[in-house]
């Protein structure tokens, strides 16, 4: 039954990123569409490549930063050979997200403690979430007169509401408590277990303030490159319009392909772009190849990943029956 309800999500999902590219390349132009990609400033698109790319290192030391924290001291290599896993499975698991799981599980075999790679996996997405929500509010603020519109506002203050709930059940006592209560049913036992212990192993996290202001302040330096890679594929395109759209709108985007509806953010992503940078006076045939040509970025670093992964099979099998040097608890 279990395994027939996963086969369920996963064929619900790659038809909802068909159903939505189906219908984007319905509407689009597809001669002007590959004009547009063909004629695109290469050196610019190289450049923001580039930039699209430093994101991965960074994400990469980010993560290293909370292993260290949580005593889990581990050579480089097997941590990046995890991390390239996982951005290999972004590529077709659900959400952008499904590669977490996948370096959640290959590191918790590892080293024999699930509870601290989990919960130093979710804090690395949760820092990026909210270095998300404060570059998204920052630039609405500051960039009110161009984007000053309730359809734009709305999703970024649903982020901001969505994130101080999960940093209140993760980090408040009360709050964490009140939760305990609202799932005290036996159906909900695991999840409540699960959100326990998780709050127990957040908490001692948020007992490190220089770790949690070193992670926010480079998950910051991290959100920063996604609207400034965008924003280099947009003058490529011939788009030129205020940075300010990017980094108000390239978040939003972020923050939709994160809910667990398609595969690696396919169609959700797209349909985004359109929808938000037709605000800025964009057409959908530069939205849309805008957003086709960051995905062939994501498409060469996930592969780049893949093979890493790959290659390193034999090595991790044989790690795998060996006592992993992990530093014990303190």
């Amino acid at each position: 039954m279990a395994i027939l309800k996963k086969t369920l999500s996963i064929i619900f999902r790659v038809a909802i990123s068909i159903a939505l590219l189906v219908f984007i390349f319905r509407k689009a132009d597809e001669k002007v569409l590959l004009e547009l990609v063909r004629n695109a400033d290469k050196p610019l698109l190289f450049f923001g490549f580039i930039i699209f790319f430093i994101a991965y290192p960074l994400c990469l030391f980010r993560w290293e930063m909370l292993l260290k924290a949580a005593q889990i001291r581990l050579p480089l290599k097997r941590v990046i050979i995890s991390y390239a896993g996982g951005i290999f499975f972004n590529l077709f698991l659900p959400s952008t997200i499904g590669g977490d799981l996948v370096r959640s599980v290959d590191l918790a075999s590892h080293t024999k403690k699930p509870r601290q790679i989990v919960a130093t996996v979710l804090l690395d997405r949760l820092s990026g979430y909210i270095a998300l929500a404060l570059v998204a509010l920052a630039a609405v603020i500051l960039g009110w007169r161009l984007v000053g519109d309730v359809s734009v506002v709305v999703p970024v203050l649903i982020i901001a509401g969505l994130l101080v709930v999960i940093l209140l059940v993760l980090f408040n006592n009360f709050a964490h408590s009140k939760v305990n209560k609202f799932l005290d049913s036996p159906t909900a036992g695991r999840i409540r277990e699960a959100i326990t212990s998780l709050h127990q192993e957040m908490h001692l996290f948020g007992k490190d303030k220089r770790l949690v202001i070193k992670n926010i302040g480079l998950s910051i330096l991290i959100q920063f490159t996604g609207p400034l890679a965008f924003y280099l594929i947009g003058l490529s395109l011939g788009i030129k319009i205020s940075f300010t759209y990017f980094l108000v709108f390239v978040p939003i985007v972020g923050a939709i392909t994160l809910l667990p509806l398609s595969i690696g953010g396919l169609g959700l992503r797209d349909a985004s772009m359109i929808y938000f940078f037709a605000k800025a006076g964009v057409g959908k045939d530069l939205a849309f190849a805008m957003s086709l040509l960051n995905f062939v970025f994501i498409l060469i670093c996930g592969s780049l990943g893949g093979i890493i992964y790959v290659f390193t099979v034999r090595n991790r099998r044989l790690q795998y029956h060996k006592s992993p040097p992990v530093s014990p608890a303190k």
